[in-house]
């Protein structure tokens, strides 16, 4: 009896050994296979709005597939669209509005079947902390503002949002007098932080990352074209599957919880 317990006990402790020398040769092979892999550069053209998720997303992706490299070009949507437009290398874009996504499409600057409405944002009002004068949109129109910061209307999305939602509000003709345009939101967001104006308009994401502004509200819904977000796989990317695993990556579960982390709300 006790043989067959020392027999029992030696074949369980030889069985666990064999797993684990198993699964340690499965991990050596799977890293000696990435090891193999060729090295990689993906070039994402991305919203200045997304820096913060994406430079996560970047570090998480190394862990990853070490052999890929992702260099970002962050800057507005518009400039980025007419970057791309005039040759610039890229392998993947996203956007912070339709419009410029749409543009290359219609210029078969995007690969086929590759784009993907992945992300929403909401536009909000901002101010500094400590600033008390402000609760609402109505306020824009005192005369104890004299700076209102937006982002350029024409090629940065939150300023086309802004635009539309100030319009909607009747507020936007009254306050030309006190408008001052960025090059992308990241730039109003400084200027707000830094008391260079007195109030601006930026994404939700972007309050929610700055320990110097505080939210005064948000922009109705309905008031604005909705902020969607579209990723797509560039026509003339060099490294076509690599792209398109990174947008699969970004797309996935674990992507989308990093984008909510910082506040987006994930697209299904």
């Amino acid at each position: 009896m006790k043989n067959r317990k020392i027999i029992t006990t030696t074949i369980l402790v030889l069985a666990m050994l064999f797993s684990v020398i198993g699964c340690s040769k499965k991990d050596d092979s799977a890293s000696k296979e990435q090891a193999n892999e060729p090295e990689v550069t993906i070039t994402v053209s991305a919203a200045a709005s997304l820096k913060d998720a994406m430079t996560e997303l970047q570090t998480l992706y190394k862990k990853e597939k070490s052999n890929v490299t992702i260099t970002y070009n962050f800057g507005s949507s518009g400039s980025l669209q007419q970057q791309i437009e005039q040759g610039a290398p890229a392998d993947i874009f996203m956007s912070a509005a339709q419009k410029q996504m749409t543009a290359l499409a219609e210029k078969d600057l995007i690969l086929k079947d590759s784009k993907k409405d992945l992300l929403e944002n909401k536009v909000v009002l901002i101010t500094s902390k400590d600033n008390t004068s402000i609760k609402d949109f109505s306020d824009l129109t005192s005369d104890s503002i004299k700076k209102v910061a937006l982002g350029e209307t024409k090629s940065v999305p939150v300023g086309q949002y802004s635009e539309e939602s100030l319009k909607k509000l009747g507020i936007f003709d009254k306050i030309q007098g006190k408008t001052v345009y960025a090059k992308d939101v990241k730039e109003v967001l400084a200027w707000v932080e830094t008391g260079n104006v007195d109030v601006g308009m930026v994404y939700a994401t972007d309050a929610k990352v700055s320990d110097k502004v505080k939210v005064v509200k948000e922009a109705e819904e309905g008031s604005y074209t909705k902020a969607v977000y579209p990723v797509a796989v560039l026509k003339d990317s060099k490294n076509v599957d690599a792209a398109k695993a990174f947008v699969d990556f970004i797309s996935s579960d674990a992507g989308k919880a990093i984008f909510e982390k910082y506040g987006f709300s994930a697209l299904k």
